[in-house]
């Protein structure tokens, strides 16, 4: 199975980017899966159910998210209706929709699953690693394919994961940081591995936002407001994967970078 990971979409501009290139890459590229973080796809700061059926339409078969999935509150109205909208599965009993999903794509099973770190993040989480433990178990006995969009701030703790789940999980890629990596490989036991896919949204910008609030804000240790950068080109990042249906083991991971103007 061939699946094309995109990375964090930034407001309108990033859905504007997967729009007009989305059905293009995933023609040249022969994708079977597209996944993609949309914790900032709404205004920069979480989703709405008019925006999920936008990016549903565009042809996203899984979307993860991240710690900022519940900054717009519409999401609470419909986030346990969809199973292909995740938010992280380390979140404590009781909170709204799923951590994770066993999906079907052309009669082919893959699981995803969507975690949080806790270095520099939110540490009332529970255990990431853990976590993923315990969905292995169940969801090993339906796919061998199993995805997981690692959500953290520290390389440090995304690399770690990335190793302590080495020849289970068939792909561990970083989200959060918006910043692509150059480090994508494949581990010894044949998981695909990159700390950072980077995000889609405007390129001339502090990670897909204007500026100036970002940059008086280190200046002057004061709050600003954050907005999306409207009128820069967009820069697209995403990875490709191919992952054996059989073993689970991944083949390839390759990044991809394109700019819209």
């Amino acid at each position: 199975m061939r699946f094309l990971i995109i990375g964090d979409i930034v407001g309108r501009p990033g859905r504007r980017a997967v729009a007009q290139l989305l059905e293009g890459i995933r023609r040249e590229e022969g994708v079977d899966v597209v996944l993609a973080n949309v914790e900032n796809v709404a205004g920069g700061f979480g989703i709405t159910k008019k925006v999920y059926e936008e990016l549903k339409n565009m042809g996203i078969d899984v979307l993860t998210s991240g710690n900022h999935i519940w900054d717009r509150k519409e999401v609470l109205e419909f986030i346990d209706k969809v199973p292909d909208l995740l938010r992280p599965a380390n979140y404590p009993d009781g909170v709204p929709g799923r951590g994770h999903g066993v999906f079907e794509v052309k009669g082919k099973k893959f699981a995803v699953v969507n975690l949080m770190g806790r270095v520099f993040m939110d540490s009332g989480l529970e255990c990431p690693f853990r976590t993923f433990d315990r969905i292995y178990e169940e969801v090993s006995k339906e796919t061998k394919v199993i995805l997981v969009d690692f959500h953290a701030e520290a390389t440090s703790e995304k690399w770690a994961f990335g190793i302590y789940a080495d020849g289970r999980a068939s792909v561990v890629y970083g989200t959060h940081t918006h910043v692509p990596t150059a480090d994508e490989t494949l581990l010894r036991r044949g998981t695909a591995y990159v700390t950072d896919v980077g995000m889609t949204g405007a390129w001339y910008s502090v990670i897909g936002m204007r500026a100036k609030e970002p940059i008086e804000r280190f200046l002057l240790s004061m709050p600003r407001k954050f907005q999306v950068e409207e009128k820069e080109e967009v820069v697209f990042n995403a990875v490709v994967v191919d992952v054996d249906e059989e073993s689970g083991r991944a083949k390839d991971i390759k990044r991809i970078k394109r700019m819209v103007g």
